[in-house]
């Protein structure tokens, strides 16, 4: 079956290769565009001079995109062949599902061709579907994968009872139901001992199995992280560093969006779990337990669904700017421990104190500034982090006091080509939940 899958991807490749490198070879053997001379001859002019150039700009576009897909699927590809060598699962190989939250957006398409697409191992990375809403056409989208994916539904589909004045709420606590009843059946029907969550309105990144395959064993060793996310909050394409993908970070943030839990984390939230807004709820001190999570710099999972409970709220302001890492990076050849608590925090720490502190100014100037940094803007009160925050381009909300991507009070992200930390003064702490 598997050897079946790699053939059909691998011949998909390759018509979709053949087919524009044909549209290139004709863009190309094209004679220039122009206006008929007297003699019959085209001479060069105005608008239709203009055309021809903007197609050999495309082509050319064209052809660096192929470049690119193709050294993304050999890496894919590579991959597969050896993850394919060593049978059964351990915890360097663990068996990781994905569960794909789905209600009745049909677009969940897109979200499934991706994941089937860099899957490297139907059996490392089962996919199950989990469907709330009873919506017939995105059960047949979700059906026409067959077995490459498990299709189970959640059978209660009636209405909840809550108070008045929450009845414009009443998907946040249909999602928040759908979430406990399918987590359960993960854990507890299938018997797996961790899942990666992801809804059906996330695209994800080529190397995103890679990533959560090579964090896997960290969040296994390390009791004070909770969860892996796929997610950078402030991960717009002018706010992190393009030329490093490889950079992971740990934060006090929860993000979701792509996220790797445990079982025994669940066997903890499960009794208690919200009737309605779970992520908020996953922030508050009394699930976090001053326990991380680790982020990407470059997120591997973007949302393209403006439609939804929260009617695309950040959608157009902020979501769809996110930028989506397109580099394969092998995570699981490189030596990732410097992640644990007890390597990470005195190297952060030292990092972001010993960056050359400067006003806010400073930086949207740029000019005075010589060096290529880290710098520092440091912030004193929630009011001062807001402003700076606003200024700078990052989110600007807390949540139980704990800023997006924090991280010991640090936001870290780029701007114009440096490194900057909003970070409060040194010797912080803890997180104050009144600046929420």
């Amino acid at each position: 079956m598997v050897l079946k899958k790699s053939s059909v991807i691998l011949c998909s490749a390759f018509l979709f290769v053949a087919w524009n490198a044909l549209l290139l070879l004709y863009l190309w053997g094209r004679p220039p565009i122009g206006r008929l001379g007297e003699g019959g001859g085209a001479e060069p002019g105005g608008q239709e001079d203009n055309l021809a150039e903007e197609m050999i700009r495309l082509a050319d576009e064209v052809e660096i995109q192929l470049d690119t897909q193709k050294k993304l699927l050999k890496q894919i590809e590579s991959h597969r062949a050896v993850w394919a060598q060593t049978p059964g699962p351990n915890l360097n190989k663990p068996t990781i599902p994905i569960l794909v939250i789905a209600c009745d957006r049909v677009t969940v398409k897109r979200s499934l061709d991706k994941l089937i697409q860099y899957r490297p191992s139907a059996e490392l990375f089962p996919i199950i579907v989990s469907q709330d809403c009873g919506h017939s056409e995105t059960a047949r989208v979700i059906g026409s994968y067959g077995n490459q994916v498990t299709h189970i539904r959640q059978p209660d589909l009636s209405d909840i009872r809550v108070r008045p004045e929450h009845r414009k709420f009443q998907g946040y606590y249909k999602i928040s139901r759908h979430y406990r009843w399918a987590l359960n059946q993960v854990f507890n029907t299938f018997s797996q001992s961790t899942v990666v969550i992801v809804e059906d309105d996330l695209e994800v990144a080529p190397d995103f199995f890679e990533y959560f395959r090579a964090l896997y064993p960290i969040l296994r060793s390390d009791a004070s992280l909770w969860c892996v996310s796929a997610w950078n909050d402030n991960g717009r394409d002018a706010l992190v560093d393009s030329s490093r993908a490889k950079l992971l970070y740990r934060t006090d943030f929860f993000p979701g969006l792509g996220w790797m839990l445990l079982k025994e984390l669940w066997e903890e939230l499960e009794p208690k779990w919200p009737s309605a807004f779970w992520d908020d709820w996953m922030r508050q001190p009394e699930q976090r337990k001053d326990r991380s999570c680790i982020r990407p710099e470059i997120s591997r999972t973007i949302t393209f669904g403006r439609k939804g409970v929260s009617l695309g709220q950040f959608f157009d302001q902020y979501l769809r700017y996110i930028k989506l890492n397109t580099e394969f990076v092998p995570f699981t050849k490189q030596n990732l421990s410097y992640l644990l608590k007890e390597h990470y925090d005195e190297t952060f720490v030292r990092e972001v104190y010993s960056a050359t502190l400067v006003k806010m100014e400073d930086l949207q100037k740029g000019g005075a500034l010589r060096s290529p940094g880290p710098y520092r803007v440091q912030y004193s009160s929630r009011d001062s982090f807001k402003v700076f925050a606003r200024n700078l381009g990052v989110m600007d909300d807390l949540k139980s006091g704990v800023p997006r991507t924090g991280y010991r009070g640090v936001v870290s992200f780029h701007h114009r080509g440096r490194r900057v930390f909003l970070a409060p003064p040194e010797g912080w702490t803890h997180y104050d939940v009144s600046w929420s």
